[in-house]
């Protein structure tokens, strides 16, 4: 009983930490967005601009420049 009851707690505690990471997700593209959109409004950036940059930062992921195992 001991093993199942350590196993389904850890279940939970496993899932609790998921709906932390999420939430924390959640926020951190909420300011991410916030940030966006002031440069934006102030005329510092410009959606292409910051589309351009996500587009060169997504191939570089996409394609990491060194070999992997």
């Amino acid at each position: 009983m001991d093993s199942f009851f350590s196993t389904s707690m850890n279940e939970v505690n496993v899932l609790a930490k998921l709906a932390d990471l999420k939430e924390d997700h959640y926020h951190h593209l909420l300011t991410l967005s916030a940030l966006m959109e002031l440069l934006i409004d102030k005329g510092i950036l410009t959606r292409e601009e910051i589309d351009k940059k996500a587009h060169e930062l997504d191939q570089f992921m996409a394609h990491p420049p060194y070999p992997t195992v």
